[in-house]
């Protein structure tokens, strides 16, 4: 086989750090020349992906990743790039400009995102870089209606210059792109937030957990490019840790008297899912896989990128109408129906009591037409996940205890493990030795409450 993590992390792979500078300098022509760079695998085995991610990322391309061209993964995929709207323009943008202009109170860190730095210096570009900093203005030579960019900022305001009641700061988002008919166009958006002093309460009420839980992922899988994920999960630890010393509400040394505001609720659980999740655990993923993951995470908006970190799971019973269920071993049961989403897998799983009675053919027969309504379901709800999403979703169908039920046991919080029992009773046991949600919140409430030294 080609090179591993372990190969690439102990630079037994000679050639890898060759071929990325190799790449990396195609990437910066075909940026400055306005061209996107699409690559499209399909192959059993790793093709390089890891070291031709530059070309992908820097230039707004697709990168698709198959094991064979004669798959719907590829045909689909390949087909949406070329898709056309009613007037029969291609549905893209091409060589994009995003300039941002700031009041003098901020400065500019920098843009993680499908795109390169247009080296645009100004008083606006703060000496802090976050991803693509040291500048202004980046190109992305491919847009769509789908690209997603992550600007960060910091707030440069002098202690001795006080802020005037009821100011607000400005940042203003500048795009121009060449429409595939070839004229060009401009989009301006201009943004106004209310300045607040660290302790007003306009801060936690109006913070938005599910962006900045997209936003750190993005950093945090940023670092990881060129850092130890060891090193990016304890700063990972640390901002967590620090975010809920700020703004939750306990007793010093009393972790049983922590708690967290609405808007910061389900914050510490997406980080819980992002520290267990592909891009930053490798450990069962090749090189190339792991830069596909990443590129996917790097321009999807917030909704997808949220399924990425932590997937959506829909249960289907006789109970009741279809309903959403916790993200945990405990939804496992022998007689109801899972859909997983994962933006990159989309799973059917079969209790082992609905899979018997499906192979035993009782959905055939007139008298049990619920269990084939039942059956059907989850599979007309897959329908439009598969065709709005580019790249095309892997679609798998499994059953209890099947080998492929893998995908989906790998996704859930392990209250019920061979080493403990979960509080709500049921489920079926999982084999690992992850801590499960509820101790990584304990563990939490404990270093919150302590002093902040």
């Amino acid at each position: 086989p080609m090179r591993s993590h372990h190969d690439i992390d102990k630079e037994a792979d000679r050639h890898y750090r060759k071929a990325i500078k190799f790449y990396e300098a195609l990437a910066r022509r075909a940026a400055a020349a306005g061209h996107a760079v699409d690559v499209f695998s399909g192959c059993l085995d790793q093709v390089g992906l890891a070291e031709m991610k530059s070309m992908v990322n820097w230039t707004g391309g697709n990168m698709v990743l198959t094991d064979s061209f004669v798959t719907a993964i590829f045909k689909q995929s390949f087909q949406r790039v070329l898709d056309k709207d009613e007037a029969g323009d291609l549905q893209m943008g091409f060589n994009a400009t995003l300039e941002v202009q700031t009041t003098k109170e901020l400065k500019v860190c920098g843009m993680i995102g499908p795109g390169v730095s247009a080296a645009k210096k100004s008083a606006m570009v703060s000496d802090t870089e976050i991803g693509v900093g040291g500048t202004t203005a980046w190109r992305l030579p491919a847009v769509t209606a789908r690209t997603t960019v992550g600007v960060f900022f910091e707030v440069a305001n002098q202690q001795s210059q006080a802020l005037q009641p009821g100011s607000r700061g400005l940042v203003q988002f500048s795009t121009t792109y060449q429409h595939a008919r070839g004229d060009y166009r401009m989009r301006v958006t201009t943004i106004a937030r209310s300045w607040a002093e660290g302790a007003s309460p306009d801060i936690p009420a109006s913070f938005d957990q599910e962006a900045a839980a997209v936003l750190m992922a993005r950093i945090a899988v940023f670092k990881a490019e060129a850092e130890e994920v060891g090193d990016v999960l304890r700063w990972l630890d640390r901002m967590l840790i620090r975010l809920c010393q700020k703004f939750g509400d306990y007793r010093r040394d009393d972790p049983a008297s922590f708690r967290l505001g609405p808007s910061f609720s389900i914050y510490p659980q997406f980080m819980y899912h992002l520290r267990r999740s592909q891009f930053l655990q490798v450990f069962n993923s090749s090189p190339d896989e792991t830069a596909f993951y990443r590129h996917c995470l790097f321009r999807e908006d917030t909704t997808n990128s949220l399924t990425m970190i932590q997937p959506s799971l829909m249960s289907y019973g006789f109970e009741g109408a279809p309903a959403p269920v916790l993200l945990d071993s405990v939804s496992m049961k022998p007689d109801v129906i899972l859909m997983l989403d994962t933006f990159f897998h989309i799973l059917i799983w079969h209790g082992e009591t609905i899979a018997e009675w499906r192979k035993a053919g009782y959905h055939e027969q007139p008298e049990y037409e619920n269990l084939k309504l039942l059956l059907e379901a989850p599979v007309v709800d897959t329908q439009s996940l598969l065709v709005e999403r580019m790249p095309v979703p892997r679609y798998i169908v499994c059953d209890q205890n099947g080998s492929q039920a893998r995908f989906l046991v790998s996704k859930l919080n392990p209250s019920t493990s061979y080493s403990s029992t979960n509080q709500y009773g049921g489920g079926e046991a999982v084999l690992t030795d992850d801590v499960n949600v509820s101790t990584f919140l304990s563990a939490l409430s404990g270093l919150a409450v302590k002093n902040a030294s």
